[in-house]
């Protein structure tokens, strides 16, 4: 599985319209959104009102991988 910097990183590159395997002097180009990615991460670690009621919403029951879905759709509703 991917981690979260990677994949964010990789899809910021691909929004720019970059291939994914593309490279620049030897390194794939997703490497150089690494920054934004974390910056990104980092401005959604602390969940709002909303996106906590996302999750609070759910029964016990529910899985880590739909809770944390619930959670950053809730976010994207903002």
């Amino acid at each position: 599985m991917t981690r979260a910097p990677e994949s964010a990183a990789r899809a910021l590159c691909k929004l720019d319209g970059h291939p994914d395997h593309a490279e620049m002097n030897g390194t794939t180009l997703w490497q150089d959104y690494l920054p934004k990615a974390r910056a990104v991460l980092l401005s959604v670690r602390n969940p709002s009102d909303a996106v906590l009621a996302a999750a609070d919403a759910l029964p016990c029951s529910v899985d880590t991988t739909a809770c944390w879905q619930a959670m950053v759709d809730a976010a994207l509703s903002e």
